[in-house]
């Protein structure tokens, strides 16, 4: 998958998990369903350890109220394509 359509997709999510803010009362039901279905999302568009965390920490911002406005999908994509430093290669 592309970057730039992770970061499509991650706004969409990040937007997903925003609407759930909106609506009182049902937004707290949603967040049972969408927090296990967006850490799954988050493990599938990045992949190994990383993707792992970034599961998790999005599992426990969702879950939690008043969390739902961190755009936890763009600041995953920003980390991975913007801030993380590639390690060199190092050749024997």
């Amino acid at each position: 998958m592309k970057k730039y359509q992770k970061l499509l997709l991650g706004l969409l999510f990040d937007a997903l998990g925003f609407v759930s803010f909106l609506i009182p009362g049902i937004g707290e039901f949603s967040d049972v369903i969408w927090a296990p279905v967006s850490a799954w999302l988050m493990t599938k568009l990045y992949a190994g350890r990383t993707g792992k965390i970034a599961g998790v920490i999005t599992f426990v911002e969702e879950a939690l109220p008043g969390f739902d406005v961190i755009p936890t999908f763009t600041l995953m994509w920003l980390y991975t394509y913007v801030f993380k430093k590639e390690k060199p290669v190092v050749k024997t």
